[in-house]
C-alpha cells in the first residue's frame, strides 16, 4: 500500500549558513597563535559557492584566499575586488600566465618547470613556493631546491609553503618529522611567511602554526581530527522531502537489485533525492536521515533521483512533504561521512546543482 500527496515541497533543498561559516572562521583565527588565517575556498568553496563563502569570509576579516586553479581564481577576485589575496594552490602553465597577471592572482609554485616560468614571465608579481616534507604530491624536493636555488632567489617570494600528510591523527610521528624538515628547508630560502598548517595542523600541539594558517574542511563544519571532535558550527543543512510512502511486510525488498529485505512490517519514504543530486551512492544500505528526532536508515540502493528509508520509528512525523535531514545540526556532516564511508570533503564538494539553494546571514 503506498500514499503520495501532490502540493508539496518536492525538491531537496540546501540551506547555507554564512553566520556559521564566519565563526568557524573565527574559531581557528583564534587558534592561530598569532598568525595570519587565511580561507581554502576552492572546488566551488567546498561545494557550498564560491562567491558566497569567499564574499562572507571576507567580511569576517579573511585577506588572503586560496584555490585550486586558475579559473577559480578568476572567479574570486571577480567575488572579492581587488584588495584580497589569491593563491592557486596548483600553480601556474604557460598559458595561463596572462591569466594569473591580469588577475592580479598568485601562482603556488610547485616544480623546477614553474618556478623557471615564473621567474621569466612573471613580471616580478608575487608567489609563493611549495616546498615537499613529505606528501610526495606537490613542491620542490631538496633536490630541486639545489637545482634552482639561484633561480629562487630571484623571486618575488610571498610566501613559503608545505602541507602537512597526517595532521588529522595527532599523535602521528609524521607531523613533527615534516615540521622539523619544513624548518631546515626554509632557512635555505629568501626570507618569506611560512605556512604550513590547515585546519587540523593549527590545533596540533606545538608550533606548526607559523605566520599564516589555511583552513579549509574546518570553516564549513566538518571535523578535521581523525577521532577527536572541534567545536564548530555545521554551515550546510540538506534536507529532502518525502514523496511517497508505502507500508511493507516480511520477505518484501526495496530497490534496484533487492539489496533490502525487510524482516517484518516497516514503514518506507521514497526521499526526492538522489546520487544525480551528489549524494553518495555509497550511502545505499548505510546512510541515514533524521525525521521528526529518529535516525532513520537508507534502506535499498542509493538511485539516481530517489532514496528510500525506513521510518517506522518516526511515528506522526513520517508524512508526505515532510523534510528528512540528511546533513544539519540534527545529522551532523562527520557521522553522515563514517556511514557512508568517505569523508566530510567528499560529501560536500559532490553536492550539485539541483537543489533549492539559500544563504542565510549572520
Amino acid at each position: 500500500m503506498s500514499e503520495s500527496v501532490s502540493g508539496f515541497p518536492r525538491h531537496s533543498q540546501l540551506k547555507i549558513d554564512l553566520g556559521a561559516l564566519a565563526r568557524n572562521w573565527a574559531f581557528f583565527a583564534e587558534n592561530a597563535q598569532g598568525a595570519e588565517c587565511a580561507a581554502v575556498v576552492k572546488a566551488n568553496g567546498y561545494g557550498l559557492g564560491l562567491a558566497e563563502v569567499s564574499q562572507s569570509l571576507a567580511d569576517a576579516g579573511c585577506k588572503t584566499f586560496f584555490v585550486a586553479h586558475a579559473f577559480e581564481g578568476e572567479k574570486a577576485r571577480h567575488a572579492l575586488g581587488p584588495d584580497p589575496v589569491i593563491y592557486v594552490l596548483n600553480g601556474v602553465m604557460a598559458d595561463e600566465v596572462s591569466a594569473f597577471l591580469a588577475g592580479d592572482l598568485r601562482p603556488v609554485l610547485n616544480d623546477v618547470g614553474q618556478v623557471q616560468l615564473w621567474a621569466e614571465a612573471g613580471l616580478g608579481q608575487p608567489a609563493a613556493l611549495h616546498i615537499d616534507t613529505g606528501m610526495n604530491r606537490l613542491g620542490l624536493s631538496e633536490e630541486d631546491i639545489d637545482r634552482v636555488e639561484e633561480t629562487i632567489f630571484t623571486l618575488n617570494l610571498a610566501l613559503i609553503m608545505s602541507h602537512l600528510a597526517c595532521a588529522s591523527d595527532p599523535q602521528h610521528p609524521k607531523n613533527g618529522m615534516q615540521r622539523d624538515a619544513f624548518v631546515s628547508l626554509a632557512a635555505r630560502l629568501p626570507p618569506a611567511p611560512l605556512s604550513l598548517a590547515a585546519s587540523a595542523g593549527i590545533l596540533l600541539e606545538g608550533d606548526y602554526c607559523f605566520d599564516l594558517v589555511r583552513p579549509g574542511i574546518g570553516l564549513y563544519g566538518g571535523g578535521p581530527f581523525d577521532q577527536d571532535p572541534v567545536p564548530l558550527e555545521p554551515v550546510a543543512t540538506l534536507e529532502a522531502p518525502i514523496i511517497q510512502l508505502r507500508s511493507v511486510g516480511p520477505g518484501d525488498t526495496i530497490g534496484y537489485g533487492a539489496t533490502w529485505q525487510a524482516d517484518r512490517r516497516r514503514t518506507i519514504a521514497t526521499i526526492a533525492l538522489g546520487y544525480a543530486d551528489g549524494f553518495l551512492r555509497s550511502g545505499s544500505n548505510r546512510g541515514f536521515a533524521i525525521l521528526g528526532g529518529a535516525v532513520c536508515p537508507i534502506v535499498g540502493r542509493v538511485s539516481m533521483d530517489l532514496i528510500t528509508l525506513d521510518v517506522s520509528s518516526a511515528g506522526s512525523a513520517a508524512k508526505i512533504g515532510a523534510m528528512a535531514q540528511f546533513l544539519g545540526r540534527a545529522a551532523p556532516l562527520d557521522a553522515q561521512a563514517q556511514a557512508l564511508d568517505t569523508i566530510p570533503y567528499e560529501i560536500l564538494t559532490r553536492l550539485g546543482d539541483r537543489f533549492e539553494r539559500s544563504y542565510l546571514e549572520g
